[in-house]
């Protein structure tokens, strides 16, 4: 029998890193991972393979339309399947391979199994093949991710190929003809794109009467506009009854959620993505007394749960289902467990759609502000006006910028545009420090950069943007 420090159950970014932080402040630490590679869904089925897909397909389009108005003459383009599908292989298989290296360089112990929790101190692992193993330790942290959510009172049958989660939509054999996406979150738009982009006829169905529930409303409506201009089409305030193969393909039967006829939409592939569900199965919560609620590990203020010397972070907790949040708090939890004072502000946490163009928020939206009662500026400004834009084509979106009426200080920073999710760092930084709009308007931004449209949105709080 080992015995730890720390025993972390899961190793995606709130696992492998809350190892990681715990192994540098002195701890003996050791991750269980159920995978036969570590990182979690992020970096095998998730945000580091879809990116990769993402950027290949932006820059066949770019081929094919954007190119030839730039003065480049290269031909029309032609997809390579094998090859695309190698370079999303290539780029999980460098990342995993990274935090595999990490565990050897902080001296942290991998062990391969499933993990259940015995009781407060113990963990049992069985490996593939059934062989198991006790890992004794002063702290547990759980850190399991989450899953695939379907949509409620539907039954969905995957296979992977024909009605697919996101782990099928990463890897199809060919471009469909016609993709049905249940849902207009995230990750439906994010691989809807990409599909489009290669040459599918692509129609997302929506539950709610928006897409990307959660974002500033503002933000939501411009960028249906500029998907639908794409060609993308949306079906929304539509309730989806049934989802079955076809001899073809497969179908999705959809009803107004006001009520109405139902409609049946047949698809080569339909891609579900309707959510994920914290994944806890197995971890034998119920058995040590864990505390759950709607599914979700019920913790407090410092990631501890009901039972003395067990913590949980990540997608299992309460909060957005975020891989930097998850990062955030392992972290955090480590400095805890090692009697620091951890700490993660829910209020800064930045969220991004890599769509072409680029989605990002961070702090309040105009509704949730509204909702409060919270008075506010505030300042906008439209890409089409920033001068690096305009050279790189890229003129669609704008950055809205929410100050408090009375303070000043940033509540709130919202962009539509290319690279919108590298822009909204330097929003983040300066919310995290207390930062006003004149904070930022008085901050000398390089020239010509994309970043000056976020200078003059902060302008534009006090009505004062130069270039518009």
């Amino acid at each position: 029998m080992s015995t730890y420090d720390l025993v972390v159950i899961g190793t995606g970014p709130g696992g492998y890193v809350c190892a990681i932080r715990a192994a540098q402040l002195g701890m003996k630490v050791a991750v269980v991972e159920k995978r036969k590679t570590l990182g979690g869904t992020c970096l095998n089925i998730g945000c580091i393979p879809s990116k990769a897909i993402l950027h290949a397909s932006e820059m066949f389009e770019q081929a094919g339309h954007d190119f030839p108005a730039l003065g480049v003459v290269v031909g029309k383009p032609k997809l390579d399947m094998p090859a695309f599908m190698k370079h999303k292989d290539d780029t999980v298989a460098g990342n995993v391979n990274g935090v595999a290296f990490l565990m050897k360089k902080n001296k942290i112990d991998v062990v391969f199994g499933t993990g259940t929790i015995a009781a407060a101190g113990k963990v049992n692992v069985t490996g593939e093949d059934g062989k198991a193993q006790t890992l004794e330790t002063k702290n547990i942290v759980i850190a399991t991710g989450s899953d695939v959510a379907t949509p409620p009172g539907v039954t969905v049958e995957f296979d992977e190929k024909t009605i697919v989660s996101s782990t099928g939509a990463l890897s199809l054999a060919k471009v469909p003809g016609k993709l049905v996406i249940v849902g207009a979150g995230v990750i439906g738009l994010e691989l809807g794109s990409v599909w489009k982009r290669l040459g599918a006829e692509v129609t997302v169905i929506e539950f709610l009467d928006r897409i990307l529930p959660g974002m500033d409303g503002e933000v939501a409506k411009q960028f249906q506009r500029l998907q639908e201009r794409q060609g993308v089409t949306f079906k929304l305030s539509s309730k989806v009854t049934a989802i079955s193969k076809t001899k073809s393909g497969a179908s999705v039967t959809f009803e107004p959620v006001a009520g109405g006829e139902a409609v049946k939409l047949d698809a080569d592939v339909v891609l579900v993505a309707t959510g994920r569900r914290p994944y806890t199965d197995g971890l034998g919560l119920e058995a040590v007394g864990v505390a759950l609620e709607r599914g979700r590990v019920v913790i407090d203020s410092q990631f501890k749960t009901n039972v003395p010397g067990i913590y949980a972070i990540g997608d299992v907790v309460r909060g957005p289902m975020l891989a930097h949040k998850a990062e955030d708090e392992g972290v955090a939890t480590a400095e805890i467990i090692a009697g620091q004072h951890g700490h993660v502000n829910y209020d800064v946490i930045p969220g991004v759609v890599y769509t072409t163009p680029e989605i990002a928020g961070v702090g309040k939206t105009e509704e949730e502000l509204k909702a409060a009662g919270i008075a506010y500026n505030v300042g906008k400004f439209p890409m089409s006006a920033n001068g690096r834009a305009r050279a790189m084509r890229a003129t669609d979106g704008f950055v809205k910028v929410l100050a408090d009426a009375k303070t000043d200080k940033v509540l709130g920073v919202h962009i539509v545009g290319f690279a919108a999710g590298e822009l909204i760092a330097e929003a983040a930084v300066l919310m995290e420090f207390g930062g006003s709009s004149e904070d930022l308007a008085r901050t000398c931004h390089a020239h010509p950069t994309l970043s000056e449209s976020v200078k003059e949105a902060a302008l534009g709080v006090e009505k004062r943007s130069i270039h518009i």
